[in-house]
């Protein structure tokens, strides 16, 4: 489960005004959830055998499959993790010194459906193979095409001083463009990067 989670794109959500990053992966043998409010980073592994237990405890109701239960677990979560909101389901999430708690409620069947996904702390190996390793490749690739990017754009300062010395000139004022500056363009860049909290959403 965990490999086929490292190919799962970051999403962010909400639940009420605590903001997250979630990822999920969900199978027929289970589902791993990882999740992190850039502080902490939680996560929970459950197999089928813990998923039909705790529904069993939740869920007295209900007696459908495990992989009904799943199935319809992965069909709340999904929307979640792609920003939707469905008004039949409700999320909500409890901190404590042991981890992180959340909490589902919604139908299934006609009956209520409860969920709860219990959260503790993510070990360091798991928090650098699905967050810190993938922002550092992100960060040097991001480095890279800016350097490319202030490369181009200093040629093509140098070619349109060229054009000017050979007496060419633009038929739109409009178009002018000031030369590019590197240094005040760097420092504006770090001074952004460094100047506040990194958003949890866009």
């Amino acid at each position: 489960l965990e490999s086929s989670l490292l190919t799962q794109p970051w999403a962010s959500v909400h639940f009420g005004e605590s903001a997250f990053l979630a990822k999920m992966c969900f199978r027929d043998t289970g589902y791993i959830l990882l999740i992190s409010d850039l502080s902490n980073v939680w996560y929970e592994s459950a197999d089928a055998k813990a998923v039909g237990q705790r529904s069993k405890e939740l869920n007295k109701r209900l007696t459908v499959h495990v992989s009904s239960f799943l199935n319809h677990l992965r069909s709340l979560m999904c929307p979640l993790l792609g920003g939707q909101s469905d008004a039949a389901t409700t999320f909500s999430c409890n901190r404590s010194a042991n981890g992180l708690s959340l909490h589902v409620k919604s139908e299934l069947s006609g009956l209520p459906f409860y969920w709860d996904f219990h959260c503790c702390p993510a070990p360091l190996e798991m928090v650098s193979r699905h967050l810190v390793r993938p922002l550092i490749r992100m960060n040097m690739m991001l480095q890279y095409q800016v350097q490319e990017l202030i490369s181009l754009l200093l040629r093509k300062d140098a070619e349109i001083e060229d054009y000017r010395e050979s007496g060419a000139t633009l038929s739109r004022d409009r178009l002018q463009t000031q030369p590019f500056q590197k240094e005040t363009f760097q420092q504006n860049f770090m001074a952004e990067v460094r100047s506040g909290p990194i958003p949890l959403s866009c």
